[in-house]
C-alpha cells in the first residue's frame, strides 16, 4: 500500500473531500515524523509501536578487502505490531 492508497482508503471511507483526506494523511504522517526524529516512541493501539534505537559504533569489516573498519553509530527505526494485529495476520 502506497500513501495514494490510504489516501484513496481515508477518501472513499469518510466524507471528506480528496484534497481534505490527503490533508489528513499527511498531517498524521508529519506528526508521526516529529515525534520519531528526538527519539520518542509511536504507539498506536491495537496496530503497533514505532521505536527509536540508538545503535553504537561497532566493529566491522569491508567483504571486498577484508580490511578492519569502524561502522559508526546511527540511529534505527523498528516498529513492533501489536498482539491484535498478530492476532488478525495469522488468520486462517
Amino acid at each position: 500500500m502506497t500513501k495514494k492508497d490510504l489516501i484513496d482508503n481515508v477518501y472513499s471511507n469518510s466524507c471528506f473531500q480528496r484534497k481534505e483526506a490527503e490533508e489528513i494523511v499527511e498531517s498524521v504522517l508529519d506528526i508521526m515524523k516529529e515525534t520519531l526524529i528526538p527519539g520518542e516512541e509511536v504507539k498506536i493501539a491495537g496496530f503497533g509501536k514505532f521505536i527509536v534505537h540508538q545503535k553504537r559504533d561497532r566493529k566491522g569489516r569491508n567483504p571486498q578487502t577484508g580490511e578492519p573498519l569502524t561502522i559508526t553509530a546511527r540511529k534505527i527505526l523498528t516498529f513492533k505490531p501489536s498482539a491484535m494485529l498478530k492476532q488478525n495476520i495469522n488468520v486462517d
